[in-house]
């Protein structure tokens, strides 16, 4: 029975028309599919144009979602995540989830995170689902475990060469660009290990607020460049500097989007920049639009 006021909301609007028919199914592309068929360079020109559209505000991009999975006798231990974006005037937005940190899976011989991105037209709400550009630099690696397997994949993929090293002060003393990307809550390098002559670090391990890489007193005393401050500053390597008293917001040198853009300088010496990425919508809407474009059309 309609009640009165959806009575009158109907009258006021008129017979309302249905679908006849359905959306077709989403199309598939597993891992392999899709790393055959694209490239890091696909993805390059079309991240940079995203992070364009972001400093000038033309993407949507909400707040990354955590979902922590605590250990039980029935599930975890683990973490989801999950991000999406829209870059204004393209024709598709993309939202990804990815599942990480589930060690229990080693010992099920399975790989401990997994991953979807699901591409959605932005015309008519349809889903499809889908889940070298390298300069001649040389690669040092080092972890505490696996570091020789990693500088072997790294070196296959990249086509350049890979040392591993003995400890994380030998890699910074030996690195003009270091990157870090661990799961841990405790930093990863000193300040005092760092090249004189000026280093970019390049920060990605940090996307919720149990993680920090970089110590405190490296973000101060840096060039400091966040992917989206208002990510950073909440789940990001920003977080730690605020909460030791080091930094604020207003420290923040520029977002990734303006160096692009050109619209702040980027290396002016023998400086310490640290670049911050939590991940955004911004890059998952742009990679989501160039694997539509190779694979959905097919």
């Amino acid at each position: 029975m309609l009640s009165s006021l959806g009575r009158r909301a109907i009258a006021r609007t008129g017979p309302r028309a249905f679908a006849t028919s359905a959306f077709p199914p989403p199309k598939l592309f597993d891992y392999e599919t899709v790393t055959k068929n694209l490239t890091v360079g696909d993805a390059i020109e079309s991240v940079e144009q995203a992070f364009k559209a972001l400093a000038l505000g033309k993407v949507d991009v909400p707040l990354p979602m955590h979902i922590g999975i605590e250990e039980s006798s029935v599930a975890g231990p683990g973490d989801c995540h999950i991000k999406g974006g829209y870059v204004s005037a393209t024709p598709t937005f993309t939202v990804k989830l990815a599942c990480v940190s589930f060690y229990n899976n080693l010992e099920k011989n399975l790989p401990p995170g997994s991953g979807i991105f699901i591409v959605v037209n932005a015309i008519t709400g349809d889903m499809a689902r889908a889940a070298r550009e390298i300069r001649p630099y040389k690669g040092v690696a080092f972890a505490h475990d696996g570091s020789e397997e990693f500088a072997k994949q790294m070196s296959d993929e990249l086509g350049i060469p890979f040392d591993v090293v003995s400890s994380a002060e030998e890699l910074c003393n030996k690195s003009d660009i270091i990157y870090t990307q661990t799961p841990g809550g405790s930093t990863v390098l000193e300040k005092d290990w760092l090249n004189p002559n000026g280093v970019t670090i390049i920060a990605s391990g940090s996307d919720q607020p149990t993680k920090n890489e970089i110590p405190a007193n490296v973000l101060a005393a840096s060039k400091y460049i966040s992917d989206l401050t208002k990510q950073t500053s909440k789940v990001g390597e920003l977080r730690s500097g605020i909460e030791a008293g080091l930094m604020s917001e207003a420290d923040v040198y520029a977002e990734l989007g303006e160096i692009v853009n050109g619209t702040k300088a980027g290396r002016e010496g023998n400086e310490i920049i640290v670049v911050d990425l939590t991940g955004t919508g911004a890059q998952d809407a742009a990679i989501g639009q160039v694997a539509w474009d190779k694979l959905g059309a097919n």
